[in-house]
């Protein structure tokens, strides 16, 4: 969508170097990766020279102190590409940011820099097989005795989880307690006891490293505990779920564009009883009331972003974004596979690919469901 008014002529600039990069070092490489389960660590380290890693980061700890806006670009260039197993917004407006806002200085000039650099990838570890949405289940638990805590437990669907270095996990320091005994710690890859499961094979996103991990008497020393006291990870997690699912529209939303531009372009090419298929009425009402959805929520989306650039995108809000741009991005990518017709569905085609990474969209960052429900306690 052009034309947006949060977005000059410096981010015009910073966008047009975002694509040319991924055109470049991602683009050819990513059939590949998706073959080899996740993307090449060499990506991350260029990345990070580039500048496109932790955009946000304060210029004290090695960053450049831009505006959420540049995290939105680099999303949405790696949407628009269907690069889907570029893990960077996690580390990049995820991870790194659970550590600038909640963890202790020494913490943030340990790590930030480094996460920066893609010297080290970040992870967070929430989701447990018995515990997805419901984040007060978890029963990783992480006993404190003397100065270490001893940590115990397993995750799945962490993504990132073969590359990272460090991961952010959820864990019961109190499991007597719901959400008042939740804690966060930072564990590195490599320590005694941390293994990484095997990379989950997904329906998509077939390039993103996506693992389970395992926790077996972990220990961590105290400072690793993330800020300066137990018990607050449960809101820890809690004021940062609307960027994270502001993430979510904004990926929905570029992922919608590409899609319908593909579709529009196959459509003026494939012909069908002597004409192109874009020549028939169901095909142009087709196209034209998924341009218009799409418009719609591109708007949406926008509003959210300025809301959150002024710090004031509630958790309702943020709630039905996320519901409301992964259902629209699912019924977008359906109806393009359709006027794709049989070559729609091979994987060769990127609207394949889209289709099928579409679909955990309406499920991760909390499933849609429990976005309604939030919703729904708010009226």
């Amino acid at each position: 969508m052009k034309n947006r008014p949060l977005f000059d002529s410096d981010l015009d600039g910073f966008r047009d170097s975002v694509h040319k990069f991924f055109v470049k070092e991602a683009v050819p490489f990513h059939a590949q990766w998706e073959k080899d389960g996740q993307v090449s660590k060499e990506l991350w380290r260029k990345a990070g020279e580039m500048g496109f890693l932790c955009p946000t980061a304060p210029e004290e700890y090695g960053g450049v102190g831009a505006d959420f806006r540049y995290s939105t670009v680099v999303m949405e260039e790696a949407g628009a590409l269907g690069l889907s197993g570029v893990g960077f917004s996690l580390h990049s407006d995820i991870v790194m940011p659970y550590i600038l806002r909640h963890g202790t200085e020494a913490q943030k000039k340990h790590y930030i820099p480094k996460l920066i650099s893609g010297e080290m990838i970040g992870a967070i570890a929430m989701t447990e097989p018995g515990a997805g949405s419901d984040l007060q289940g978890v029963k990783t638990t992480a006993i404190k005795k003397g100065d270490k805590y001893i940590l115990n437990g397993s995750k799945t669907f962490i993504t990132n989880g073969q590359l990272c270095d460090l991961v952010i996990v959820v864990a019961k320091t109190d499991p007597k307690e719901g959400a008042k005994g939740t804690s966060l710690f930072i564990v590195e890859a490599g320590t005694k006891g941390f293994e990484k499961g095997q990379n989950l094979e997904k329906v998509g996103m077939k390039a993103q490293d996506t693992s389970e991990m395992f926790f077996q008497d972990v220990e961590i020393p105290a400072e690793n505990l993330l800020g300066d006291s137990e018990g607050r990870g449960f809101v820890q997690l809690m004021q940062e779920l609307p960027q994270e699912r502001l993430l979510v529209g904004l990926t929905a939303m570029a992922a919608c564009e590409a899609a319908l531009q593909w579709t529009i372009d196959y459509t003026k090419e494939r012909k069908a009883f002597g004409k192109p298929i874009m020549a028939f009425q169901n095909t142009r009402f087709k196209l034209a009331e998924m341009k218009a959805d799409i418009f719609a929520g591109r708007c949406f989306t926008d509003r959210c972003l300025e809301l959150h650039l002024e710090k004031k995108l509630d958790v309702p809000t943020a709630a039905m974004l996320k519901q409301w741009t992964t259902d629209l991005q699912c019924k977008v990518m359906d109806e393009c596979v359709q006027l794709h017709g049989g070559y729609g569905y091979m994987w060769e085609y990127p609207i394949a690919r889209a289709w099928a990474d579409a679909r955990v969209q309406r499920i991760y960052a909390g499933t849609n469901e429990i976005m309604k429900e939030i919703v729904a306690r708010s009226l």
